[in-house]
């Protein structure tokens, strides 16, 4: 089972793992937020509950001419925040907006509320004579307001983990749906680069049979021997980085536009223009850089559909390398182009698409380069570019 942090990983990659980030970001600086809220609306609910006293002790206090007004429409304002009144021996005197039922039927529930307003609050003290032997206790809870502003960051927090989950199974499944794809592309890979020297085999093996003096057989059988060990070693180099070493790569292209052109279509023309150098050397694994000359290649035999013309140019400039390889196929529309290194998408009927997924990963991972198209319009072709750091 893959850790979870992979999974996020893979998801962030695909684009829709931030819009789960930034969700996730949001609802986090919300709970912050309504927690700095709530925390204001109990500052101001102690004020009024502090002006709710006062005015309740002018009342008690008030002379016959006194103007009580004010006063009492302060005290009448209060409607929402739980009191209880008590003497200075914590003797219960008075409650205001509490359940008035529950009062009546539960002799217990005042106490019970008044310990649970002592742990929220400390409470206003009204003094009833000059030499403060005498005074109210007035212990007050939250209003339903600030309760419900106090409580919504754990109703957030509980929808935000339920998003995280559904993100994270989503992405598993998607994670181990490419995974799939991806083992039974590389099998179907395999078969297909057996498949072509083995083929060749049972053709020169056939041939032998026709004509067992023909001088060029060995050597042909020997090439595509030679062949079916390069897949070998391709195939035991993926998934470890492979030794890199000091090769020179004009060579190579050479020897592998060589293999291609003899498998090719006679209606297909090859081109190899190395812009007058004599030797374009890098740090190579030489097996792998031939998996992805050979996968571009293909892919512009593919475009072309049997007829046209494929050029590789290799140019340097500076400590820079720069392979372009150009068909002169169908091209690709631009929402072609947009997945064409998505492992999985292809848009070949038979396809697994799996090869440029692969020569990237080659070359960008293994070889430290890059492997970009370049150019692609539909009915004029595609240029792929790679580029490589040169060494002297």
């Amino acid at each position: 089972m893959e850790g979870f942090g992979h999974v996020i990983f893979q998801g962030l990659r695909s684009g829709r793992g931030w819009l789960a980030v930034l969700a996730v970001t949001f609802i986090i600086a919300s709970v912050f937020y309504s927690r700095h809220l709530a925390d204001r609306l109990a500052a101001e609910e102690r004020q009024k509950v502090e002006q709710w006293a006062q005015a309740q002790h002018f009342i008690a206090q008030a002379g016959p001419e006194q103007d009580i007004l004010f006063a009492t429409l302060v005290v009448a304002g209060q409607s929402g925040i739980p009191v209880i009144e008590t003497d200075e021996q914590d003797r219960i005197t008075n409650h205001y907006n509490l359940n008035e039922e529950k009062v009546r039927k539960d002799s217990a529930y005042l106490s019970d509320r008044l310990e649970a307003f002592r742990n929220i609050h400390p409470p206003i003290i009204t003094y009833l004579d000059a030499g403060a032997t005498r005074f109210n206790k007035y212990y007050y809870g939250e209003s339903m307001l600030v309760t419900q502003v106090r409580y919504f960051p754990l109703v957030q927090l509980v929808i935000a983990a339920i998003f995280l989950i559904f993100i994270f199974i989503s992405l598993k499944s998607r994670y181990r749906a490419a995974q799939d794809r991806l083992w039974a592309g590389m099998a179907k890979e395999t078969a297909h680069q057996l498949g072509t020297p083995l083929s060749a085999l049972e053709g020169w093996l056939e041939m032998l049979r026709i004509d067992p003096t023909d001088p060029s057989l060995p050597g042909e059988m020997e090439q595509d021997i030679r062949r079916l060990k390069r897949v070998s070693d391709r195939f035991s180099k993926i998934g470890s980085p492979p030794k890199l070493e000091p090769a020179d790569l004009i060579p190579i292209v050479h020897q592998v536009v060589g293999y291609i052109r003899q498998r090719a279509s006679s209606k297909v023309s090859f081109q190899v223009d190395a812009s007058g150098l004599e030797h374009c050397r890098a740090e190579l694994s030489a097996p792998l850089f031939e998996w992805v000359i050979e996968n571009l290649l293909r892919n512009a035999l593919d475009a072309m559909e049997g007829r046209g013309e494929v050029r590789i140019h290799i140019h340097q400039t500076g400590d820079q390398i720069f392979i372009d390889v150009t068909d002169s196929g169908k091209g690709m529309a631009p929402f072609v182009l947009a997945r064409i290194f998505q492992p999985g998408f292809t848009t070949k009927k038979r396809g697994w698409g799996l090869g440029l997924p692969l020569a990237r990963r080659i070359v960008e991972q293994y070889h430290g380069g890059s492997l970009l198209v370049r150019q692609s319009e539909p009915g004029k072709g595609t240029t792929f570019r790679i580029l490589l750091r040169a060494i002297g």
